[in-house]
């Protein structure tokens, strides 16, 4: 059986002081709950960091592994072979990336908490090889120092922890030092906000969008006050089930991204923007459009594969306008 994070962070927290665990995790919700940039670091002793890992890579992990995938679908031949995560901690996206390219060679994780960094490297000798021979470097990226170079580079949920002049300077960064970035942050309108900053940023440097506008024209949802973002499912662990007082066994992580590239990719001629909604005979989809806009579409039975294709829609995914059934 492959080896997963969930067994992995089991290995590592079982043991833990769990009370602990309890009051570090209601203090990191506390903080990313704000909605403001932290003034100090957040992750600050090792106690911090393990509640975290138990807290957030469950959640961070699923996120990155789902635009992962919706990256995949619009650039088949995508398989990078080094990784910079740059404001990785404890390695979460670098988990993703090492399970969606078998190929990915080497990794590098960048983060200003040693605690956080240790912690990870920890996790990471329970998982595949590449993990369990990354290098974890402590780096402040206020320093304004070149980051390593690699053929991606993930800066998930770090943007709307840091200024706004920062995080331009971070983009600017990852430009410089991969031919992919991926962009994550939380699908709050603040998170919104950041990605969409990072996102005019990638098209004003002349890059190329891969996900999940169709086009790279001005986003119609900033445009309009509104905020792009999708809905990811995960299952809770046990201990993440203790540390947060939940009771559901999953929990739906909302999320806001953007992929870019240096060479341009062929984009999907639609994206479902909310859950689609289906009655007798129609399904009703939000659809961002290869033209720029973003409209209701009322897709009926009569419209035979093109209705099939509306029942197999889900939130996030790319519409096939042009009517092809999945399932064929």
């Amino acid at each position: 059986m492959p080896l997963t994070l969930t067994r992995a962070l089991e290995a590592v927290l079982d043991g833990e002081d769990a009370e602990a665990l309890r009051r570090a995790t209601a203090r990191l919700i506390e903080v990313y709950r704000s909605g403001a940039p932290p003034s100090a670091q957040v992750l600050r002793d090792p106690v911090s960091a393990a509640a975290y890992a138990a807290y957030r890579m469950p959640a961070t992990h699923a996120a990155v592994s789902r635009v992962l995938r919706y990256a995949a679908e619009v650039v088949p031949g995508l398989a990078p072979r080094s990784l910079v995560d740059v404001g990785g901690g404890t390695g979460a996206a670098a988990w993703a990336v090492a399970e969606a390219f078998p190929g990915l060679g080497s990794v590098e994780v960048l983060d200003g908490s040693a605690d956080a960094l240790a912690l990870g490297a920890r996790i990471a000798r329970n998982g595949p090889s590449v993990l369990a021979g990354a290098r974890w470097t402590r780096r402040d990226l206020a320093a304004n120092a070149p980051l390593p170079q690699a053929d991606l580079a993930t800066v998930s949920y770090v943007l709307g922890e840091l200024p706004d002049d920062l995080g331009g300077r971070v983009v600017d960064a990852a430009m410089a030092a991969a031919g992919v970035v991926v962009v994550v942050e939380p699908g709050t309108p603040r998170g919104f906000a950041a990605v969409h900053a990072a996102r005019e940023q990638l098209l004003a440097a002349g890059w190329h969008l891969v996900a999940p506008c169709p086009h790279e024209d001005a986003c119609p949802l900033a445009a309009a006050g509104d905020w792009c973002h999708v809905g990811v499912r995960l299952d809770r662990t046990a201990l993440h089930r203790r540390l947060k007082g939940a009771s559901l066994g999953h929990e739906d992580e909302k999320v806001s991204y953007v992929v870019a590239r240096r060479e341009p990719a062929a984009l999907p001629e639609g994206r479902v923007l909310r859950h689609p909604v289906t009655r007798k005979g129609m399904v009703r989809l939000e659809v961002c459009r290869a033209d720029g806009n973003a409209a209701a579409e009322v897709v009926s039975k009569r419209q035979g594969p093109r209705y099939r294709a509306a029942r197999h829609a889900g939130w996030g995914d790319r519409w096939p306008i042009g009517g092809t059934d999945p399932a064929d």
